[in-house]
């Protein structure tokens, strides 16, 4: 199974796409950032974002998507600027036909390092083991973008692992 997290931002857009192995093992596929213009009006902004998505989602073969869901931010300007730049990444992965799941920060903390309040060193270091990497990923965005996609295939082995056992009583 190959994911892609997504760590949505306006500026920057975190994505990683991460392969569950058949020995359960977990690979890191390819990692980066989407950058858009800081010079550009927000409607270009968001159009170079979602056809830097596009043509990204065209380089994978993906079974689904995972994306980070917005938490509640002091800064309301920049809440909403990511807020449209989820919507637009929403958009292109409806369009191209995977399925999103969507988590929120303490979620994905909680699936990769144990802990709901993690910090990002944390994170960034457990990201590395996890997917056996020499040194830690970057740039940040990229980490936690392969982060959400690591919650997502944790998730997915707990639910399959719930409706076994379901089975068996």
């Amino acid at each position: 199974m190959a994911v892609i997290g997504i760590d949505p931002g306006t500026a920057l857009t975190g994505y990683g796409v991460v392969e569950e192995l058949t020995d359960g093992s977990l690979n890191a596929i390819s990692y980066g950032v989407l950058k858009t213009d800081p010079e550009d009006s927000p409607e270009l902004r968001l159009s170079s974002l979602f056809e830097q998505l596009n043509d990204l989602l065209l380089l994978h073969s993906l079974d689904c998507a995972a994306v980070e869901k917005l938490f509640f931010q002091r800064n309301v300007k920049t809440a909403l600027a990511v807020g449209q730049a989820r919507g637009v990444i929403l958009v292109s992965l409806t369009l191209a036909k995977k399925p999103v799941f969507e988590y929120n920060p303490m979620e994905i903390k909680q699936a990769i390092a144990g802990y709901g309040k993690a910090d990002k060193k944390q994170m960034q270091q457990m990201v590395k083991i996890l997917l056996n990497m020499e040194k830690i990923p970057e740039p940040d965005d990229a980490a936690d973008a392969l982060a959400v996609a690591i919650c997502h295939i944790h998730s997915r082995r707990l639910s399959q692992a719930s409706i076994l056992n379901e089975d068996d009583n």
